[in-house]
C-alpha cells in the first residue's frame, strides 16, 4: 500500500539569497576537506579586508558571493587528484593549502600523499611522475577546478566580477601562481582577497590567530598584494574581529556584512536555478556521476506525472532529486570510484552521506522540507535500507519516488565496478526488488511512462 504524502509548502517563502548560499558552502568546505564553515570565515575575513581598502557597495555585494562560493568548482578536480596522487582527495586538498609553493614543500607534499595504500613499485613510478611534470600537473588541477567554478557562478546568475574572482582565485602576486601566470594589479581585487582570507582561515583553524598572520606576513608581496596584507593587519588588530570570526553565531553575523541596498531575495525560478547549478557541483565529483542528478530529476517527474502530483509539488520534488547526492561531496573519490567490493570502513562512509545531505539541506528554510525526502532515498521497505533503517509506511511517497529513480538510473548509467545495462535488464532487476526495495506503485509508474517514451520515439 502507498504511503500518504504529508502536508509539504508548495511554495517557498521569500528568501535572502546570502542566507541560501551561506548554508550551501557547508558543502563546499566538504569537498575541500576543510572543517564546516570554512567557506563563512573567509567572508567575514574578505569583507574587513575589502572595507578596509575602499570599496564600494557594490564591489562588497560580488565580493561577498566570491567569497561564499570561491570552492564552487572544487569538485571537478577530485577523481584526477585520486588518479594521478593515488590518494585520498580530501586529505590531499585539505593539506596542499598548508604549503607555500617552495619546491622542497612541494617535494615533500608529493612524497608524503602519493600512493600510500598502493604497492611500493606502483608508489615510486607515481611519485617519480608527479616530480617530473608537477608544474603540469597542479596547472591542469587548478585550471579545471578553476574555470568550473566561474562557469558554475554564471549559470547561478552572477556578474562576470564574481565569476573572473573564483576563476583567478589560485593567482599570485608575483605572477607564481595558477593557471596563467597572471601577476600584481592584473588579478582581480575580488581573487586577490578570496586567496588572503582562505589561507588565514587556514592556518586560523590550524595553528591560530598568531599562526595566521605570520604566514600571511611571509607571503606578502609573493602570494599576496602587499597592499592587502597591511589593510588586513589592520581589520584583524580591531576588538572583536578574531572573537567574532570563531564564535557559534557567525553563520548570522555573516547576513549582516552584505549591503543592505544591495540585497537580493530568491524567487522560484531562481531557487530552481540554484538547485540545478548545485546539482553540477555533486555530479562532478565523480565522472561516474555525470548528469546523475539531472537524470534522477527526469525520471522523479516522470513517476511524478504518472502518479498524478501537482505541477507545485513535482516542482518542490524535482529539487529533492537535484540535490539528494550533496552528502557525496564529504566522500572522498578512492571510494566513490571504487571498481572493486568497499571495505567496512569505506561502506561506512557510502552509508552516511544521505544523512550529510539531509543536514546541509536542513540548514536552509528554501530546502528544509526536502531535507528528510533527499536524506531517506537509500532507506528500504523491509527495513534494511540506511542510514535510519526505516520501514514501509515510515517511508513517505516522495522519498520512495526518488529512490525508485534514483536506482534506475544507476542500474543504466555506467559504474566504476561494471558496465551501464539495457532498460530492459534493469526494469527486470527493479521487478525483483518491489515490495523490498521499490514501491510498486512507482515501479508501474515508471513503466507506463517509459512504454510513452518509446512509441514517440519510434515515430
Amino acid at each position: 500500500m502507498t504511503a500518504l504524502s504529508d502536508p509539504t509548502p508548495l511554495h517557498v517563502k521569500k528568501v535572502r539569497l546570502a542566507e541560501l548560499l551561506s548554508a550551501l558552502s557547508h558543502a563546499l568546505d566538504m569537498t575541500e576537506g576543510e572543517p564546516a564553515g570554512h567557506c563563512v570565515r573567509c567572508c567575514w575575513i574578505g569583507i574587513h579586508v575589502g572595507r578596509e581598502i575602499g570599496l564600494g557597495d557594490e564591489e562588497i555585494w560580488e565580493l561577498y558571493y566570491t567569497l561564499l562560493l570561491k570552492d564552487l568548482g572544487c569538485s571537478s578536480n577530485a577523481a584526477r587528484i585520486c588518479q594521478l596522487y593515488l590518494t585520498d582527495d580530501l586529505a590531499f586538498k585539505q593539506d596542499f593549502k598548508l604549503i607555500d609553493g617552495s619546491l622542497p614543500q612541494a617535494l615533500r607534499f608529493v612524497l608524503a600523499h602519493t600512493g600510500l595504500k598502493a604497492g611500493l613499485a606502483n608508489r615510486f613510478r607515481t611519485i617519480v611522475a608527479n616530480v617530473h611534470n608537477g608544474g603540469e600537473i597542479a596547472r591542469e588541477l587548478i585550471e579545471t577546478r578553476c574555470q568550473r567554478g566561474a562557469e558554475i557562478a554564471r549559470t547561478m546568475r552572477f556578474p562576470e566580477g564574481v565569476a573572473h574572482g573564483i576563476q583567478n582565485l589560485d593567482e599570485h602576486w608575483d605572477g607564481g601562481g595558477q593557471p596563467l601566470g597572471i601577476a600584481g594589479e592584473a588579478i582581480p581585487v575580488y581573487s586577490r582577497i578570496a586567496l588572503l582570507a582562505q589561507v588565514v582561515d587556514v592556518f586560523l583553524t590550524g595553528n591560530g590567530a598568531d599562526a595566521a598572520i605570520q604566514e600571511v606576513r611571509q607571503r606578502a608581496g609573493t602570494w599576496f598584494d602587499p597592499r592587502l596584507v597591511a589593510a588586513f593587519e589592520r581589520a584583524a588588530a580591531r576588538s572583536g574581529f578574531w572573537e567574532t570570526l570563531q564564535s557559534a553565531d557567525l553563520q548570522q553575523t555573516i547576513y549582516t556584512l552584505e549591503p543592505a541596498q544591495q540585497m537580493r531575495e530568491v524567487d522560484e525560478d531562481y531557487l530552481d536555478d540554484i538547485a540545478a547549478a548545485f546539482a553540477q557541483v555533486i555530479d562532478s565529483k565523480s565522472p561516474y556521476t555525470s548528469g546523475h542528478s539531472s537524470r534522477v530529476m527526469l525520471f522523479t517527474d516522470m513517476i511524478a506525472l504518472e502518479m498524478g502530483f501537482s505541477q507545485d509539488r513535482r516542482r518542490w520534488l524535482k529539487r529533492a532529486a537535484l540535490l539528494h547526492d550533496i552528502g557525496k561531496l564529504g566522500v572522498s573519490n578512492t571510494i566513490l570510484d571504487k571498481p572493486g567490493k568497499l571495505d567496512d570502513e569505506e561502506w561506512t562512509a557510502i552509508r552516511l552521506h544521505p544523512a550529510h545531505s539531509e543536514t546541509i539541506l536542513s540548514r536552509i528554510d528554501a530546502f528544509r522540507d526536502i531535507a528528510p525526502i533527499a536524506g531517506a532515498h537509500h532507506e528500504r521497505l523491509d527495513g534494511k535500507g540506511y542510514p535510519r533503517g526505516l520501514r514501509g509506511h515510515e517511508i513517505r511517497i516522495e522519498t520512495r519516488v526518488l529512490t525508485t529513480a534514483d536506482i534506475f538510473d544507476a542500474l543504466t548509467a555506467e559504474r566504476p565496478y561494471r558496465a551501464a545495462m539495457p532498460i530492459s535488464q534493469a526494469l527486470a532487476i527493479m521487478n525483483d526488488m518491489v515490495g523490498t526495495q521499490i514501491d510498486p506503485d512507482c515501479l508501474d509508474a515508471l513503466l507506463r511512462s517509459m512504454s510513452r517514451i518509446k512509441p514517440a520515439a519510434a515515430a
